[in-house]
């Protein structure tokens, strides 16, 4: 009788323990949601930290991946964040905001082919992307290349945004 008591016990304890809630991968993307102020994360390393957490349950979600990119970006960890925008765009090969932040990276660590490539991959997807015409024609004139810079700048004007073009102007880079 006490080995079946125990038994019970036992099973009981078992049992309450496995239907413990453990967290989800979608429970660590919102905790990493929650870190988004609209532009970048405020907190970063956590948001890395969590969205890690995620992809460990969950391997193959793009936009995870895109995420701690992000926040790698957010960090000044820019290699890492090439590799997990890689990664999503692996997954995911119609990903245009994963190609548009890797570009980024690209272009902040001067690696501007690159940049230019991926910039090319988000206008061949989104013809009317301002935001890409715009920064791959940074690009181009970081690079010393006027003429496609300020083509670029002046196909955002057409777009709706003149800004940087007028700024280019002001700066003779562009007529």
């Amino acid at each position: 009788m006490r080995k079946i008591i125990i038994f019970i016990f036992l099973s009981l304890i078992f049992i309450c323990s496995c239907s413990e809630k453990s967290e989800t991968a979608l429970d660590w993307i919102n905790k990493a949601q929650q870190l988004w102020n609209g532009k970048q994360y405020t907190k970063p390393a956590q948001a890395v930290e969590y969205l890690s957490n995620a992809i460990k349950l969950q391997k193959n979600n793009a936009e995870t991946y895109n995420n701690r990119g992000t926040a790698y970006y957010n960090l000044g960890q820019y290699q890492p964040a090439i590799e997990d925008y890689g990664e999503a765009v692996r997954i995911k090969p119609d990903y245009v905001l994963a190609y548009f932040n890797r570009a980024n990276a690209y272009a902040v660590l001067r690696q501007y082919q690159r940049a230019i490539e991926d910039y090319n991959q988000v206008i061949r997807m989104q013809p009317n992307s301002i935001e890409t015409y715009i920064d791959r024609g940074i690009v181009y004139l970081n690079q010393g290349n006027n003429k496609l810079g300020c083509g670029d700048l002046q196909k955002a004007c057409t777009l709706g945004n003149c800004l940087v073009l007028e700024n280019a102007k002001a700066g003779k880079l562009c007529r």
